[in-house]
C-alpha cells in the first residue's frame, strides 16, 4: 500500500505536468523568464495566479498573443490587475495579460471608444468572438505598472476557458524558457501539537526545530520528543537562475517512516479557492512576524484542491515505545529540493510550555450562524466566516466596538451594525462604519439595514463610526494656469482624501467629458491629448473628484494649445 502510494503520487505529478500543450504557446515578452513572482505564492489573503515577468524595471515592452484567439475580456480598473486582458484560444484555453501600460493600438482604439460611451476609466468589456481576433505574436499591449502591482512587470496567467481554474504557467512549456538550479531555502522548521493531549518538545504550543546543514545538502533536524497527534510546518522560499528575489516553492511534502502523509502542489486551483491561503499558513505567526509559515498538515478540514494527505489529515500520531522517522521535502518546479530528516521519539513528560486559555462568553462555532448584541452595536457571524471554533472577545465601550484581535482571519465577512439613531440625516450622510488602529481610520462601505448602520468587515479588531466632513483635494497640476501645451502630450494632476477615500473623479475640456487615468499608487489623474478633444487656442479645464460619503471639490482653470505644425512657442508664458 505505502508503494502504492508513492507511486500514484508520482504518477499524479507526472500526468499534470504532461497533459498541457507544451509548444502551442509563445512566451509574451521577448525577455529571459526570471519571475518575480511564481504561480501559488503566498500572498495576502490569496495564492499569486500566475507568473510575474521581471521587466528591468522598466515599462513599454511589447506585450505578444501567447497564440491564435480573440479578445474575450478587457477590464481596467485603479487596483488588482489595473489594465488587463484576457484572450480565448481555439484549444480551450485562456491567457491573462495583467499591470499593462496600455493596450495594442486596435485593441486601446476600442477600449478608449468605450470608455468614452461610458463616461469612465474603469471600465470591464466582453467583446463578442471574433470582433476582436488575434494572431499568435501580435503586439496586444505593453508592459506596465497599473493595479496593485508593486514595481513594473507583466502578470501572466493560464485559465481553463470552460471552468477558469487557474493553471501554473510552468506546465505549458515555459519552464522550459526558464534556467533554474537553486535549491529552495528553508528558514524554519516548526512543530504543531494537534490533539488536546499532544506535547511536543515540552511544549503545548509550536516549537522551532533547530536544523543542521549536512555535507550532501540536506538538514539534519534536532530529535523531538512528542506524544498525541503533531503536525509540521516550514518557512521556505525559492529563487531560480537570473532571479535575485525569493518566490513561492511549487511542492512542499511530508514522509513519516517513509510513507507520504502529506502534500501541497501548486498545479491548478480555483478562484474561490484562493483565500484559504489563511487556513493553509500559519496566520497568528505570519501576522506577528511577517513569516508565512506553510501548516504541512489540517487540523480543521477546508476545500482546497491543492492539498494532497491521508486519512489522519497530514498528522502523525505519536505512540508509546515509538521512536520514528520523517521527511520533509521541498521543491521547485525544475526538481531542485530542499530535504530535512529528523526523528521523533516518544514521551509522557508533562508540558512544561502551556497552552495559554483564552475563555470568553462568545464561543464561536464555525459550522453555525452566531449572534451578539451589546451597547447599540451588532455583530452577525455567518456559518464559514472563520476556519476554526474559537472564543472571541466582544465587548463595546465608549461607542468603540472591540471585536477579537486581527490574528484570527475572516474567512467570508463578518456583518458589524451600529445604532444611528442619534444621528441627524445630514451626519448619517457622511458617517461611515471605520476600523480603527490608533489614530488611523480605515473605510468600510457602510450602508442602511432595519435602520442601522450596516457593513461587511473581512478583519477582526476594533470598530467605530467616523464622520468625514473634508473635500478631497485636487493639487499639482502639471501646468501652469494660461500657459501653452503645444510641445506636451497630456496634462495631470494629483488627487488624494485623508478618511473616506476617492470614490469618483470626472474631468471636463470645453464643457465635453474627459478621460482621465487613474494611479492610486502615486495619486495621479492624466488625460492624454491623443484623444482628440482638446480644442485650438484656449480650453478650459474642470476636474471634479468626490469622496465615498459624497464630499465634493472642483477646480477649475485654462490652457492654450494648437494643433499646427509650427506652434508658437509660448510655453512659458
Amino acid at each position: 500500500m505505502r508503494l502504492y502510494y508513492i507511486f500514484l503520487l508520482a504518477t499524479l505529478s507526472l500526468s499534470a505536468q504532461n497533459k498541457y500543450p507544451q509548444d502551442y504557446f509563445r512566451s509574451p515578452l521577448d525577455l529571459p523568464v526570471h519571475p518575480s513572482g511564481t504561480f501559488g505564492e503566498l500572498r495576502t489573503n490569496h495564492f499569486h495566479a500566475g507568473l510575474d515577468y521581471r521587466t528591468n524595471q522598466k515599462t513599454g515592452y511589447p506585450v505578444f498573443a501567447a497564440a491564435d484567439g480573440y479578445v474575450s475580456r478587457i477590464k481596467v480598473s485603479t487596483y488588482g490587475y489595473g489594465v488587463a486582458l484576457y484572450i480565448d484560444h481555439p484549444n480551450g484555453y485562456t491567457t491573462l495579460y495583467g499591470h499593462l501600460k496600455k493596450y495594442g493600438p486596435k485593441i486601446e482604439e476600442y477600449v478608449r471608444q468605450k470608455q468614452y460611451e461610458k463616461k469612465s476609466f474603469e471600465i470591464e468589456l466582453f467583446p463578442k468572438p471574433g470582433e476582436l481576433p488575434v494572431t499568435q505574436g501580435e503586439t496586444v499591449a505593453f508592459s506596465g505598472n497599473t493595479g496593485g502591482s508593486g514595481g513594473p512587470h507583466l502578470h501572466f496567467e493560464y485559465r481553463d476557458t470552460k471552468t477558469e481554474m487557474i493553471i501554473n504557467p510552468l506546465l505549458f512549456g515555459l519552464n522550459k524558457k526558464m534556467k533554474d538550479t537553486k535549491v529552495p531555502k528553508i528558514y524554519s522548521l516548526l512543530v504543531y501539537p494537534v490533539s488536546d493531549d499532544a506535547v511536543a518538545d515540552g511544549s503545548k504550543t509550536p516549537m522551532l526545530v533547530n536544523l543542521h546543514p549536512q555535507k550532501d545538502g540536506t538538514y539534519l533536524a534536532d530529535k523531538i520528543v512528542a506524544r498525541g497527534k503533531i503536525g509540521f510546518g516550514v518557512n521556505a522560499t525559492d529563487s531560480s537562475t537570473g532571479s535575485s528575489g525569493n518566490n513561492g516553492i511549487y511542492k512542499a511534502e511530508t514522509f513519516f517512516n517513509g510513507s507520504p502523509h502529506f502534500s501541497c502542489e501548486f498545479n491548478t486551483f480555483a478562484f474561490s479557492e484562493s483565500r484559504y491561503v489563511n487556513a493553509y499558513i500559519d496566520y497568528e505567526r505570519y501576522y506577528r512576524t511577517g513569516q508565512r509559515c506553510q501548516r504541512l498538515f489540517v487540523k480543521t478540514p477546508y476545500p482546497l484542491s491543492l492539498l494532497q494527505h491521508n486519512s489522519s489529515n497530514g498528522q502523525y500520531e505519536v505512540k508509546p515505545g515509538e521512536t520514528q522517522n520523517y521527511r520533509i521535502e521541498v521543491s521547485d518546479y525544475h526538481g531542485n529540493k530542499a530535504i530535512v530528516n529528523g526523528s521523533i521519539q516518544y514521551s509522557d513528560a508533562p508540558a512544561s510550555v502551556a497552552e495559554p486559555k483564552h475563555i470568553t462568553p462568545y464561543y464561536v462555532k464555525v459550522g453555525n450562524d452566531n449572534n451578539y448584541t451589546k451597547g447599540g452595536v451588532s455583530v452577525f457571524v455567518p456559518a464559514g466566516a472563520f476556519y476554526d471554533d474559537f472564543y472571541m472577545d466582544f465587548d463595546v465601550k465608549d461607542s468603540v466596538l472591540y471585536l477579537h484581535h486581527p490574528t484570527v482571519p475572516v474567512h467570508s465577512y463578518v456583518q458589524v451594525s451600529f445604532d444611528v439613531s442619534h444621528l441627524s440625516k445630514e451626519e448619517l450622510g457622511k458617517t461611515f462604519i471605520a476600523g480603527y488602529a490608533g489614530k488611523r481610520f480605515n473605510y468600510n462601505s457602510s450602508y442602511m439595514e432595519d435602520g442601522r448602520l450596516t457593513a461587511k468587515v473581512k478583519t477582526m479588531g476594533e470598530f467605530k463610526l467616523a464622520k468625514d466632513t473634508t473635500a478631497p483635494r485636487i493639487f499639482g497640476l502639471t501646468f501652469k494656469e494660461g500657459a501653452w501645451l503645444s510641445s506636451v502630450d497630456s496634462i495631470g494632476c494629483k488627487i488624494s482624501d485623508d478618511l473616506s477615500g476617492i470614490a469618483t473623479y470626472d474631468a471636463f475640456i470645453n464643457g465635453k467629458w474627459a478621460l482621465m487615468h487613474y494611479e492610486y499608487k502615486t495619486q495621479t489623474l492624466s488625460h492624454h491629448f491623443s484623444d482628440g478633444i482638446v480644442g485650438e487656442g484656449r480650453n478650459e479645464l474642470k476636474v471634479v473628484v468626490t469622496d465615498n460619503v459624497g464630499n465634493s471639490t472642483t477646480f477649475e482653470t485654462h490652457f492654450f494649445r494648437t494643433q499646427n505644425t509650427n506652434p508658437v512657442e509660448d510655453d512659458k508664458k
